[in-house]
């Protein structure tokens, strides 16, 4: 009985004073409870200045609930406890871990970012099953030498540190899948990272690198790499061997020259931006098959060659300030090509106007101006009045439908289509088709037979004045131009086209966006200039969450709503030609980055 009474004493002492310290520590008796019944302790944003020790030894000291046994009570099974495999100690002002980290061989993860830590213990190679960890956002200088016994290691983040080496030893960890030293003050890496062949995710990014070791090139299974920030001048030619390469960031260093990347045909994205690149030839192009995204905007690139057709896989080509006069016709006829961004080139070959239009129109002048079998055009009658028009059964005509899927009539001052034509379109399976400046008043009734393929109609300067509901048909629709008709409403049915990209509705009588419009979800180019268009709904324009290019040119707005700003899709907002008194036309001279700015700067809150 004495004893018991002893006991039950003892566990009153040592619990009384055990959780008043752990209480001020920040850690609870019972949150040590939980973890020891999990095997996970989190104690981020606890405001711990160090880590008590009762963390270190938490599978070693004995649980409060273990010291009184009863048989009636066994609701604790204290001795199920399991070793703890997850220390997450985040976001603290912890400034050293000290050697009780030993205590916790079974730690699989180890998360002690954002704290302030200057160097980490030597116990820290004790860890041997340790799988991950997280030292990113402290003040650490160096990585400890012990790091080389961390044989299980898997991912390592250790970004925005103020390491200025890293230590030779990291090559050690063999396991490495991942690794993150962005945003220190390294100079150099490792002669020998090419010894991490498991290595899949390597960010380098915000460092003062000068240069890579050749042996980079044996890293067999690095997916991306990120250098973006450093100072590199050129890569090492041995960073062409990296097969399965598929996504490279390069921006923001003084590249004046890329290598032939001749192995990595599994590169989908390539981002060259802000360097000193003075071109891309034929032979690199060659081995690029699998791009879907090339960034060459802020360098010297003077001309594309032509051998820019190989990249049938194209999705997103960024130019934008570079010295480049004229492009290659062939890249009209990538299909998969969505964007081509040419801003701040001294465009010579092109009309400005053609290239506001965006990529789609684009796409349709760079294919008009390749070279075509010469043919004489014929002269038929159409509505008795005579123009030079390609019959149905015209090589040429045929050439056009079949190869480039493309029909055009336009400019013929006609109201209907000839039926062969018709015909021809729809054998030839034809996505494009042209039928501006004419004098249809509604949609052809025989533009349903292309109901399966049409992606790209042109509709502009008719005399459609009422839009027929059958323009919801055609649900593969990318480009339509509806521009110069008269018309100041849209068809609810026009929601259908949950493929369109580029709508353009210049130059008619709308007071406001269409609301239609808005459902829109993949539309990413609208043109509303040459309106009567007094106020924007800017939870509409929220919804349509990829639209880049909002035109509201020469339309009656006098101020925009401040939440038009928090669109942060669009990349260019054109404003011009309204009488607007918030924001100020002197602002709106500025560019789309100050009204943007602007507008959220007006939000209140």
């Amino acid at each position: 009985m004495a004893a018991r009474q002893r006991g039950r004493g003892a566990r009153g002492a040592f619990g009384g004073r055990g959780l008043k310290e752990d209480t001020s520590a920040g850690v609870h008796p019972s949150i040590l409870k939980q973890a020891r019944r999990s095997g996970q302790l989190n104690l981020s944003g606890r405001s711990l200045t160090e880590v008590p020790d009762t963390v270190w030894r938490i599978n070693i000291d004995v649980p409060e609930e273990a010291k009184v046994v009863t048989l009636d009570n066994t609701e604790d099974r204290w001795w199920e406890q399991v070793e703890l495999t997850k220390l997450i100690l985040a976001s603290n002002a912890i400034t050293h871990l000290g050697d009780g980290l030993a205590q916790l061989p079974a730690l699989t993860v180890l998360d002690i970012h954002d704290n302030r830590l200057a160097s980490l213990p030597d116990a820290l190679g004790e860890l041997e099953n340790l799988q991950k960890i997280d030292i990113s956002r402290n003040q650490l200088h160096e990585l400890p030498a012990c790091i080389a016994r961390l044989s299980n290691l898997v991912s390592l983040h250790a970004e925005n540190n103020k390491l200025t080496q890293l230590c030779p030893e990291v090559v050690d960890c063999r396991k490495l899948e991942e690794l993150d030293v962005s945003h220190n003050e390294l100079e150099e890496l490792p002669k020998y990272i090419g010894l991490l062949s498991c290595l899949f995710r390597l960010n380098v990014s915000n460092n003062n690198l000068s240069r890579l070791p050749p042996e980079i090139g044996a890293m067999n299974c690095l997916r991306y790499f990120d250098a973006t920030h450093n100072r590199l001048t050129q890569l090492p030619e041995e960073f062409g061997c990296l097969r399965k390469l598929e996504q490279l960031y390069l921006r923001h260093n003084r590249l004046a020259y890329l290598p032939i990347l001749h192995s990595c045909e599994n590169l989908k994205e390539l981002h060259l931006g802000n360097n000193a690149i003075m071109g891309i030839t034929a032979e690199h192009l060659q081995h690029l098959g699998s791009i879907t995204f090339l960034d060459l905007r802020d360098n010297k690139v003077v001309k594309l060659p032509e051998e820019i057709i190989l990249l049938q896989g194209l999705e997103r080509l960024d130019l934008t300030n570079n010295d480049i006069s004229a492009l290659p016709y062939a890249l009209g006829t990538i299909n998969s090509l969505k964007a081509v961004v040419l801003d701040g080139n001294p465009m010579k070959s092109i009309r400005r106007d053609i290239i506001m239009r965006g990529t789609v129109e684009l796409k349709k002048y760079l294919r008009s101006r390749m070279e075509e079998p010469e043919s004489a055009p014929t002269t038929v009658a159409t509505n008795k009045k005579e123009s030079v028009l390609p019959a149905a059964g015209d090589t040429q005509q045929n050439h056009d439908m079949h190869q480039f899927k493309a029909m055009d009539f336009g400019g013929q001052k006609c109201s209907e289509v000839p039926a062969e034509l018709w015909e021809t379109a729809m054998q030839a399976g034809v996505t494009n088709v042209n039928l501006s400046k004419n004098s249809f008043t509604q949609l052809p009734s025989n533009l349903i037979l292309l109901e399966g393929t049409l992606t790209e109609l042109n509709m502009g300067f008719n005399k459609i004045s009422t839009l027929s509901p059958d323009i919801g048909l055609f649900p593969k629709l990318v480009f339509l131009d509806l521009r110069g008709n008269g018309m100041s409403s849209l068809p609810a049915e026009i929601s259908s086209l949950q493929a369109l990209r580029e709508l353009t509705l210049s130059t008619n009588r709308f007071t406001e966006i269409p609301p239609p419009v808005y459902e829109l979800k993949k539309l990413e180019i609208l043109f509303m200039n040459e309106n009567q268009v007094s106020t924007v709904d800017p939870a509409g324009v929220q919804r349509l969450g990829v639209l880049g290019t909002l035109d509201l040119q020469n339309n009656n707005i006098s101020q925009v709503a401040p939440e038009l700003g928090n669109c942060t899709s669009i990349k260019s907002l054109q404003l011009g030609g309204n009488p607007c008194r918030n924001p100020r036309p002197a602002l709106i001279a500025k560019g789309t980055n100050a009204i943007m700015e602007y507008l959220r700067s007006r939000i209140i809150t």
